[in-house]
This record gives C-alpha cells, sequence and structure tokens, in this order.
C-alpha cells in the first residue's frame, strides 16, 4: 500500500511539473529562510551558556543632581564586591573586571599590541568556565604581575615555545613585568567577555581602593546562591548604599542585578557598557523569527492553494478509489503523504541553499553561524520534525478538501469545484505579509541612511584617531608639532574620550549669582584645539587659549548644559553665564565657563543630547590623539603620520582608526537588522509570486477553451490580458488595504526606539503598494499573454 502510494506521489510530482516546482521551490524558499534565522537565533541565545554557575553582573542607576534624566550604566565601584558579599549571604562570590584597551607586550625585543586586555581579581576563573589549558584557575591570578593569555596570543608571542614561566613586559601606563601563569583556550565567538590576555587586578589596585565609594570604573559579577531572592536583594539596596556612602552620595545611585545570560541581548538602553561584544537586541531575534515563520506560512499557503486549485485534475481519482472502497482516512493520509514527500524534496534544496549562502550571512551579521547538520544530531532531529511537521501542515487543508468529494457526484461529473473564497483569502494574506514587509523594509532603510547622513553638529571625515598611554602622551606635545608641520596635516588635537562613546558623567559645581550649585553632566578632558578640529560652533563666548592662564581652568559647555542651569530663569540667556564659575571638586577652587557650545550629537542618534562640559586640562594627558588629514590620499597621509610617530614613540606600535569609521560600527547593529528584514521581505515576495504565477497558470489553463471562444469573436490580446488580470489584482488592493494600518502601527512604535527619527511618510506606503501591484501584474502579465497568443483554433480543439 505505503509502495503504491509512493508511486502515484512521484507521477503526480512528474505529470504537474510546473505547479511541482513551484511548490518546492516556495518551500525550499522558506525552509531555508527559516533554518538560517533558527541559527542566528539559537547562536544569539547561546551567548555566555558555556557558565555554569549562577551569575549575575551589578548595574548602575546614575541620578546626578542636574542630568537631563537618570543613566543605567554598567559600572559599579571597587568596594561593593568585597562589601556585598560580607553583607549578603546570598552572595557567594564577586569578581572585578576592568578593561585596559591596548596594550603593548614585549618578549625578546618582539613587541605585540593586544588589542583587549582586561584586569581581574584572583577568582575570575572560579566564577567563569572558560577553559583554562595550563595552569591552576585558583592560582593563576592569585600574585601581582601575573598573566593569563589566550591560545591565541600565546602563539602570536612565544610562536610554538612554552609559554609558562615566561616574563613579558608592559609599556601602558608604567613599565611592568608580567610572568605568564596560564594559558587558556581560545573563546567561544557568543561570550560577551572577549579579550586577548588577562592580568592580576592585584597589579594595579592596592588595598586603598576599599575606600573609593563613589568611584565608577569597573565592572562587577556575582555568583548567587541558587533560588536567590533577586527582587527582595534589590530592595535593600538603598540602605546598603547609605551604609557605605553619605545621605547625599546614595541618593545618586540605585543598584540592580542583571543575570549574565541576558547582559549581551538585553543592554541596549545601558550605557558606559564597553565590555560587551557585539551588543544587540534581543527583541530582534524574536521579529526575525516571526516573520522567518511568515515567509513559511506563505510558501505553505502556496502549495494548499494550488492543490486545491488542482483539485478537478484529481476529482475522478478520489471518486473511483471510493468506488472501490477506499476510506476517506486513507485518501487523506495519501495526500498527507504527499505532501510529507514534496516537504522533503524541499529540504534537500533548502540545505543546498543554506550551505551556500551561510557564508555571506556570516559576513553580513559577524557572526559564526554553522550549520553542522550532519554533525549535531539535535538540529538534525529539528529539521527533520520541522520538516514533517510542514508536510502534515500544508497538506491538511488539501487533504481534507480532495477527501471530501462524493464518489458518485465525481464520476458523474456533477462535482463542483470552481469556489474559491478560502484560496482567495490565502493570497490577500500572503501578499499583506508581502506588503508589510516591504513598508518595513523601506522605513528601516530610510532611518538608517537618516542616522548616517545627519549632521551630528561635527565634522567626523578624514580624522584619525590615535591611541595613547602613559609612555606616548608625554611626548603629545612634540607629536603635535611635528605633525602639523607635516603639508598633509591641517590639525591635531587630544582628549580623554571619544565622540561617539558614552562620555564618563559626575557631579560639577556651577555659581550663578547665588549658592554653589551641584549639577550632574557628561564630561571630557581637550587641547585647546578640539573644537577647531571638529568644526564645533560657539553660539556665545570664546575658544579655549593655548596658554598657561587656560590651562585646568577654562569650560566650555554646551547649550543642553546651559539651559539646565539657567532652568529656573524666567528670560534665560545662554550667553550670561559666560565667566561664571564652573568646575569639578578636583580642583581647589572653580574654574570659569569662557564658551558655550551649540548642541552636537557626542553619542548616536539612540540618544537625545545630554549635558556636556568640556575643559582644557593638559596636566592630566589624553587618552587619544584625533589627527584631521588634507587631500583624499588618506593612505599616503597615515603613512607619513606613522613616521612622525615612528620617530617621536619607537618603543610603542604605531596603531590607528578613522572616526567616520566608528561611528559606522555604531550602527552596525542597526544596518543589520536592515539588511535581514529586507532580505526576508524580497523571500516573501518572491514566494508570494511565485504563488500567483502558478494560479494565474491554472486559470488560464481551465479558461482556454474561453479565451479561444472571445478570440474568435474579436476580443484583443490587451482585453485578454485584461480579463485574466483583474480578479487578482482586486486580492492584491485588498491586500494593501489590510497590510498599511498594520504596517504604520509597526513602524511608528519601531521609531519610538530613536530620540531622533524619521517622519513616517505617506509615499512609502503608496511606493510600496505599487511596488506590489506591478510585482502581482508582472507575474500575471506573463501568464496572461502566453494564454491570449495561443492559435483558438487548438484552443477549441483540445479536449
Amino acid at each position: 500500500m505505503l509502495r503504491n502510494y509512493l508511486k502515484i506521489a512521484y507521477r503526480n510530482l512528474l505529470r504537474n511539473k510546473l505547479y511541482s516546482g513551484i511548490n518546492i521551490v516556495g518551500l525550499a524558499v522558506g525552509l531555508s529562510a527559516c533554518i538560517v534565522i533558527m541559527l542566528f537565533v539559537n547562536y544569539e541565545n547561546g551567548y555566555d551558556r558555556i557558565h555554569t554557575k549562577n551569575l549575575y553582573r551589578l548595574d548602575e542607576v546614575q541620578k546626578f543632581e542636574g542630568m537631563v534624566a537618570p543613566q543605567k550604566v554598567a559600572l559599579s565601584m571597587y568596594p561593593m564586591g568585597p562589601t556585598l558579599q560580607e553583607e549578603y549571604p546570598e552572595v557567594k562570590n564577586f569578581v572585578r573586571i576592568d578593561d585596559q584597551s591596548d596594550v603593548i607586550l614585549n618578549h625578546n625585543d618582539k613587541k605585540v599590541e593586544l588589542p583587549t586586555v582586561l584586569s581581574t581579581d584572583a577568582n575570575f576563573l572560579k566564577m567563569f568556565d572558560f577553559e583554562l589549558i595550563e595552569g591552576d584557575r585558583a592560582l593563576v591570578l592569585a600574585k601581582p604581575n601575573s598573566v593569563v593569555l589566550t591560545q591565541k596570543s600565546a602563539t602570536k608571542i612565544f610562536g610554538s615555545n612554552e609559554p609558562i614561566g615566561q616574563t613579558l613586559m608592559s609599556y601602558g601606563r608604567d613599565t611592568l613585568a608580567f610572568k605568564v601563569t596560564g594559558v587558556l583556550e581560545n573563546l567561544p565567538a557568543n561570550s560577551h567577555l572577549q579579550f586577548d590576555a588577562l592580568f592580576s587586578m592585584s597589579t594595579f589596585v592596592g588595598p586603598q581602593a576599599m575606600n573609593n565609594w563613589g568611584g565608577n570604573w569597573l565592572v562587577t559579577y556575582l555568583e548567587l546562591e541558587k533560588g536567590a531572592d533577586i527582587a527582595a536583594m534589590e530592595k535593600k539596596f538603598p540602605d546598603y548604599l547609605k551604609g557605605h556612602m553619605s545621605e547625599e552620595g546614595a541618593k545618586q545611585y540605585e543598584l540592580f542585578l542583571q543575570p549574565l545570560t541576558e547582559v549581551h541581548g538585553n543592554s541596549t538602553d545601558i550605557t558606559h557598557d564597553y565590555m560587551n561584544f557585539q551588543k544587540f537586541d534581543r527583541t530582534y531575534t524574536y521579529i526575525f523569527s516571526i516573520i522567518a515563520l511568515i515567509v513559511l506560512v506563505i510558501a505553505c499557503v502556496n502549495f494548499m492553494n494550488l492543490s486545491t486549485a488542482r483539485s478537478t485534475g484529481r476529482a475522478k481519482e478520489v471518486g473511483i478509489r471510493k468506488a472501490v472502497g477506499a476510506q476517506r482516512f486513507q485518501l487523506a493520509g495519501q495526500f498527507i503523504g504527499e505532501s510529507i514527500l514534496l516537504a522533503f524534496s524541499a529540504l534537500i534544496l533548502a540545505v543546498v541553499l543554506v550551505l551556500v549562502t551561510l557564508p555571506y550571512i556570516n559576513r553580513m551579521s559577524d557572526r559564526s553561524l554553522d550549520f553542522a547538520i550532519f554533525t549535531d544530531p539535535k538540529l538534525l532531529l529539528t529539521v527533520l520534525g520541522g520538516t514533517i511537521l510542514i508536510g502534515i501542515l500544508s497538506g491538511l487543508y488539501p487533504a481534507a478538501y480532495l477527501s471530501s468529494f462524493e464518489a458518485a457526484k465525481v464520476l458523474k461529473g456533477s462535482i463542483r469545484t470552481g469556489k474559491s473564497t478560502f484560496r482567495n483569502a490565502l493570497v490577500v494574506a500572503q501578499f499583506s505579509c508581502a506588503v508589510f514587509l516591504i513598508i518595513g523594509t523601506g522605513f528601516a532603510l530610510k532611518q538608517l541612511h537618516f542616522m548616517r547622513d545627519k549632521d551630528p553638529g561635527f565634522q567626523t571625515d578624514q580624522v584619525v584617531l590615535i591611541p595613547l598611554n602613559a609612555k606616548s602622551w608625554p611626548k603629545y606635545q612634540s607629536l603635535k608639532k611635528e605633525l602639523l608641520a607635516n603639508s598633509q596635516v591641517e590639525a591635531v588635537s587630544g582628549s580623554g574620550q571619544r565622540l561617539g562613546n558614552n562620555l564618563h558623567q559626575w557631579g560639577m559645581q556651577f555659581q550663578g549669582d547665588g549658592p554653589v550649585r551641584q549639577v550632574g553632566t557628561s564630561n571630557v578632558v581637550v587641547d585647546p584645539d578640539y573644537l577647531s578640529l571638529y568644526k564645533i560652533e560657539l553660539v556665545a563666548g570664546r575658544n579655549f587659549r593655548d596658554d598657561a592662564s587656560d590651562n585646568g581652568r577654562t569650560f566650555i559647555i554646551n547649550e543642553s548644559l546651559a539651559k539646565e542651569l539657567l532652568k529656573d530663569e524666567a528670560e534665560p540667556d545662554i550667553a550670561s553665564l559666560v565667566g561664571k564659575r564652573f568646575g569639578g571638586d578636583f580642583a581647589d577652587s572653580l574654574g570659569t565657563i569662557v564658551g558655550i557650545a551649540k548642541d552636537f550629537n557626542f553619542n548616536s542618534l539612540h540618544h537625545k543630547i545630554e549635558t556636556l562640559s568640556m575643559y582644557n586640562q593638559q596636566d592630566w594627558g589624553y587618552d587619544e590623539m584625533s589627527v584631521r588629514i588634507k587631500g583624499k590620499n588618506s593612505r599616503q597621509a597615515v603613512a607619513a603620520i606613522e613616521k612622525i610617530w615612528r620617530d617621536q614613540v619607537p618603543e610603542q606600535t604605531f596603531s590607528y582608526s578613522f572616526l567616520d569609521e566608528h561611528f559606522t560600527k555604531l550602527y552596525r547593529a542597526d544596518s543589520q537588522v536592515s539588511e535581514i528584514v529586507g532580505i526576508l521581505a524580497g523571500l516573501a515576495v518572491f514566494i508570494s509570486a511565485l504563488g500567483l504565477f502558478g494560479l494565474a497558470s491554472y486559470s488560464a489553463e481551465r479558461r482556454v477553451k474561453e479565451i479561444g471562444v472571445r478570440k474568435v469573436l474579436g476580443a484583443s490580446v490587451v482585453g485578454i490580458v485584461g480579463l485574466l488580470s483583474k480578479d487578482f489584482l482586486k486580492l492584491v488592493f485588498a491586500a494593501i488595504f489590510i497590510a498599511v494600518p498594520v504596517a504604520w502601527l509597526a513602524v511608528n512604535s519601531w521609531l519610538q526606539d530613536f530620540a531622533y527619527h524619521i517622519d513616517i511618510d505617506i509615499w512609502l506606503f503608496l511606493a510600496a503598494g505599487l511596488l506590489a501591484v506591478c510585482i502581482a501584474q508582472l507575474t500575471v502579465t506573463f501568464q496572461s499573454m502566453k494564454a491570449a497568443l495561443v492559435n483558438p483554433v487548438k484552443s477549441l480543439r483540445s479536449e
């Protein structure tokens, strides 16, 4: 019996090559889209799953007086880890981590730069389950001046030689010698913590740091007892802060705990989150999953539509089988079996599509997705089980419909199979989804271009960024002088932080006409030429001067901070702030506001412009040097800068990046979302058009005699095309009518995630609708023209 069913199914596929091909291709595209998105979602959800302990990150909400809004930060204070372990029985362990950034290590005169080096407590490897190849987990970071390398870093420095026990010299804040005490296996790509080496934190921080309450410069992770009541712990945090800080200081902070598995995908509202590799909004993984399922459903709808549309061709087969005793459940089983066979045929093509496209998907997404279907039993079972389920669901309605025919009526030829209300509803649903995705893609791309093209208030092009450290920044002035003497350099400046990053915030003091006020604001140390290099406009006052009287005593604030300082004034005049006293606790006395800068977006456009003060404090040194180059030959200019660097700072490797590339990376996640949604939208449109092509083909085939008669009576080709097209176009217009309001609500909600966003233009909705109509018209016209051009004599003779 089974063999007979398979033989019939196979013959049916061959007999109807066009419709079988449409179903297989449509299902294959839908399956491949679902498989790729499943791989992406599993990859994202797999972040930090290798760690087995109950780990949480300790985060803060900073509420400094004068801040526009409270700010969540991935920072904490040095004393918090040990005091929380001491005072909370739920806390089993803690670890603190600080980012050392670019570090140059020297071994036997071989200099190697490691981009990401972390300093951490001795119990780092007691909490995190990174695989240690060499060394003792409990001891590798126990002593000062210890370093643990990853496999990649060890090979980079020592080659095939044994690294354990070797000494490395570090040229960072100070010249330090480190002993290699351990080697870690290379980190998994889906770990939010990524590093090339670990330094023991005791090398840099002494016991006196336990008194540093209020200094937020590191990240703290806690290991909690299983089943710990997180909400109850967080309720006790205000009293904990009051116990260690002044009452006024404690009011400026809230603490909250974030599960380790939520750090990567649920931290988009947390700033100063520097140790979070490829931070991504997990909400988008759900959106991708829903869209991929929509694409697959559209493919399944094609199968149901074409199967029921062609029911006339199999009606007699059903009638004969019923006449010789076949039961309805047997017929239904046969048709579902055929559907499953077709689904497995589609799966073979889908696997090929995934294998071919996965390298492109990995490049686009910056991920390392692996389709290990032949080596991963869980993945294999999931794909096979999903394919069987799709086959059953796709064939369920056609099987129920076809097996319901009455034998007597079928054999008499009196059965009617022309009702198409359900098929029409499915076509409307298909194109509604396609139009919705076209609209969503259009707005996503427009918002992305808006963020890229919007003037942030300063110039990002032609700016080379060079990191500085304790060895190089003392030579900053001589570097600047040599660089400015080069014909390819336009300007040079230094700063404590980079534009586009979350600038550090702390409390400042302001004295207007009354007593001294406390105000919280973002701050950045700059040199006197900073504003001129970045073309930042002043709306009042003057720029910094490069002389001793300005150094450490003058401030330029932005318009937002000026408005905050004058918020109690009935008629605020920001120019009146020039000359007012302003400064921080780090100085013996307050300095002076000398200028008001026009507001500029020093952060990404996801965030509103915050208050900002810039101050000229050359004695503190800079973390980065900005060099604006002339002309378009950037390669030649960088080579000239490197030569000057090597002459001035021979002991440090030259490294650089471009500021505009940095801002491109800021919007990389948004770009990835736009690309993925765009691809899925394209697939939805393709499959919908494929289904419409099949239905149009069937419609033309069913009406072949009618077309022949009409042509004999003088109907034109254009008239026949219009006749065959109008019913399908009605369905597409109905789909547009449904999709537009739903898309408007979704787009409006999505745009609220951006502090600065585009307007919802009606033309994009019109363009999406027009595109859907054009695709449908072209699809139907092809088949209609083919039918209309057939010789009517041939059509009328056919049986």
